[in-house]
């Protein structure tokens, strides 16, 4: 007999006892996650923090501060976070020019208007694609949607169903809908949610096997982790 699927909010309650509360490592704010964003390539947490903490040392990350910046300078303070640090810096100045001259220096005003007008407002930034937009509006605290981790949209699908979709977005929207059913709308609820399921996707099985006797893991859990690092999104769509 095939084993039912474990209820989302069940399946939580064990990542959390597994791996402990998760917290962002990025900022929160909208416009400083567009700019945290860029600060690393291959974009990861580890890469952008390393590059954001240079870029706020050395630079600052206000849309003036970006302006003013010599680009040599920029791709400096960049260089810690990886590859590509001239294109990441470009990249910035574009950003901090559509701020200043778009939104008067600000982005918060500029996403007060409808969810769809705001999407659209922030997908015009390089490097935010959906998922991107849809991780900024729930942890910025504009609206609780259903969320999925840009780099592991596979793992809760994997997890319900026994095996992943056949491409990136069925495998998102296909967690994105199992959210929507189950994870109660709230800010709480769906960040919390989140934080699991992509702290979960970035374990390596081996890591996770060598604990899996001391945990409360269920089999099944542990069984659906990502088998390889590949099998994540590494472009510049968050």
């Amino acid at each position: 007999m095939r084993q039912a699927a474990p209820a989302i909010p069940a399946l939580l309650d064990e990542l959390e006892n597994f791996y402990g509360r998760q917290e962002p490592c990025w900022p929160v704010d909208r416009y400083e996650f567009i700019v945290w964003w860029q600060c690393g390539y291959p974009a990861s947490d580890a890469a952008c923090s390393k590059g954001w903490q240079k870029l706020k040392s050395e630079v600052g990350t206000a849309p003036h501060n970006l302006l003013e910046a010599a680009p040599r300078k920029l791709a400096a303070a960049l260089k810690p976070g990886g590859m590509v640090p001239e294109l990441r810096a470009l990249r910035l100045k574009e950003i901090a020019m559509r701020v200043m001259d778009g939104f008067g220096g600000d982005l918060r005003s500029a996403l007060a208007g409808t969810l769809a007008a705001a999407r659209k407002t922030l997908k015009k930034f390089p490097g935010i694609g959906d998922p991107g937009a849809d991780r900024i509006l729930l942890f910025a605290g504009l609206a609780p949607i259903a969320a999925v981790p840009s780099n592991c949209p596979q793992v809760l699908v994997r997890v319900l169903s026994g095996k992943e979709r056949d491409n990136y977005g069925a495998n998102y929207r296909g967690a994105q809908q199992a959210i929507l059913a189950e994870v109660p709308e709230t800010f709480d609820d769906r960040t919390r949610a989140y934080l699991l399921l992509k702290h979960h996707g970035q374990e390596r099985p081996a890591n996770a096997q060598s604990r899996s006797a001391k945990s409360v893991l269920s089999a099944r859990t542990v069984l659906s982790l990502p088998a390889v690092a590949a099998s994540r999104r590494s472009d510049l769509s968050p």
